[in-house]
């Protein structure tokens, strides 16, 4: 088991307050890493810091801004005197202020390039930045592990019936932003992993599939017959895959797309 302990260890988690980022923490947190929470609401994650306990910091970030991401390495290397895991969590989900306008706003010949592009410089610019600013003293130190956060969608193409409801109506479609950007991050990893292998820094994707999190109850149905397991994920269903990718667990391991899916993909 110590293959999985990451004691003494500083483990950093962008959009650490979102669905499943708080988890990621717990998980790295329970592995005996220090984890320093990062996400857009600063004040959240000094409040979720504080319930990890000890040898926690939380810390306002934004992926997509140099300046932040800047001095966010000067404190966590201050704080703790290096890094050596870095989860690139955060991302955005459209989100249609209307719903009533959903169904035709998500079409792709209607969708907004503007949507795009917003989606574009969190999902991936922000991965990128992330990667090149707190991924450099990792390479300088000679290891390190960073695990991208892509999607099913980043795999294959979004089945749009199970966004219908029990008459058949279509209430949005997955628009094409979300799977994009997912892919982008899937073979940004394998460049990565290239790049840096001889520097000791080992960089893989986690794809995880759709998460519970109180949606309609014809969207959940639909979403758990495409499953092998037959649901959706629970939000503390990646912890054992996050500490893995982690740890030394997976030494021999990089370049590579850990797929945790319920089934999904598999046929």
């Amino acid at each position: 088991m110590n293959l999985f302990s990451l004691k003494n260890k500083t483990a950093i988690v962008t959009g650490a307050c979102g669905l499943i980022g708080f988890h990621h923490c717990e998980a790295l947190a329970e592995a005996g890493a220090n984890v320093v929470l990062c996400d857009i609401d600063g004040n959240k994650c000094k409040e979720k810091a504080t319930v990890l306990g000890k040898n926690h910091l939380g810390l306002e970030l934004d992926v997509t801004n140099i300046a932040s991401l800047e001095d966010a390495r000067d404190k966590i290397i201050s704080e703790f005197g290096y890094i050596d895991i870095l989860i690139n969590n955060a991302a955005i989900n459209d989100m249609f202020e209307n719903p009533a306008l959903a169904g035709h706003q998500s079409m792709f010949e209607n969708y907004p390039l503007e949507m795009f592009e917003k989606s574009m410089k969190v999902n991936v610019n922000g991965v990128f930045l992330c990667s090149q600013i707190f991924g450099t003293p990792m390479a300088m130190q000679g290891s390190g592990s960073i695990i991208n956060v892509a999607s099913t969608y980043g795999i294959v193409g979004p089945d749009q019936s199970i966004y219908k409801d029990k008459d058949g109506n279509q209430i949005f479609y997955k628009s094409p932003a979300y799977p994009t950007t997912k892919g982008a991050v899937i073979n940004f990893t394998r460049f990565l992993a290239a790049y840096w292998g001889n520097k000791g820094v080992r960089v893989n994707t986690l794809s995880p599939g759709g998460v519970e999190n109180n949606q309609d109850d014809y969207f959940t149905e639909n979403y758990s017959k495409k499953t092998l397991l037959g649901r959706m994920a629970k939000p503390t269903d990646y912890k054992g895959a996050v500490v893995f990718l982690a740890s030394d667990a997976s030494a021999y391991m990089t370049g590579a797309n850990l797929i945790v899916d319920g089934g999904w993909t598999a046929v």
